[in-house]
C-alpha cells in the first residue's frame, strides 16, 4: 500500500476542517490557503466526501463545507474509502491470483498487512487527531495577507 497525495490531502483537509468547524462552514479557499493544496483539488475531493455523506455543504455568503458527523465518529478509513484510496498491500489486489493464477508465496503476508494497516487507520478518528498535543498546539496559519510597507526615516530621498 502507498498513501498517495489525493489521500494524504484528504486526511489533512478534513483534519482542517474538524479544526476550524466551531463558528461555522469552513470555505474550501481557507483550507486551500491553511494547507498549501489546490482549491480545485479540493473541489473534486471534498465532491467525494459529500457524496459519502461525511461533509456537508452551504451555499451562497457564509458557506462553505462542514462535518456532517462529530470529528470522534469520522475514521481515517472512511475519509481514504471515500476518495477511492487503495489499501491494499498485495500486488494482486486482494484477488490471491498474483503468481501465474495462484496465490504467491508472500501473498497472505502482505494480505494481513493489508488487514493490520486497515485495522489501525479504521481505530484512529479525526477527533483523537485533533486531540494530539502536536495539533492543539499548532496554529492556524492565516489566509495570504498584502505585506505591509514602512518607509524608514533612515531612508534618504534621492533626487532626479
Amino acid at each position: 500500500m502507498k498513501l498517495t497525495t489525493k489521500g494524504r490531502y484528504a486526511v489533512t483537509a478534513m483534519l482542517d476542517l474538524a479544526i476550524h468547524a466551531e463558528p461555522g462552514p469552513v470555505p474550501l479557499a481557507d483550507i486551500s490557503a491553511r494547507q498549501g493544496v489546490s482549491l480545485s483539488y479540493l473541489e473534486q475531493l471534498f465532491s467525494r466526501l459529500r457524496k459519502h455523506a461525511l461533509v456537508a455543504s452551504a451555499r451562497g455568503p457564509g458557506g462553505g463545507y462542514r462535518l456532517n458527523r462529530p470529528p470522534s465518529e469520522i475514521t481515517i478509513v472512511d475519509v481514504l474509502i471515500a476518495i477511492d484510496e487503495n489499501i491494499d498491500a498485495t500486488r494482486c489486489h486482494g484477488r490471491a491470483d498474483c503468481h501465474e493464477g495462484e496465490p504467491c508465496l508472500t501473498h497472505q503476508l502482505w494480505s494481513d498487512l493489508s488487514d493490520q494497516i486497515y485495522g489501525f487507520l479504521q481505530s484512529i478518528t479525526l477527533g483523537q487527531l485533533v486531540e494530539r498535543q502536536p495539533v492543539r498546539e499548532q496554529q492556524p496559519q492565516p489566509a495570504f495577507q498584502p505585506a505591509e510597507f514602512r518607509i524608514s526615516p533612515d531612508i534618504k530621498q534621492v533626487a532626479n
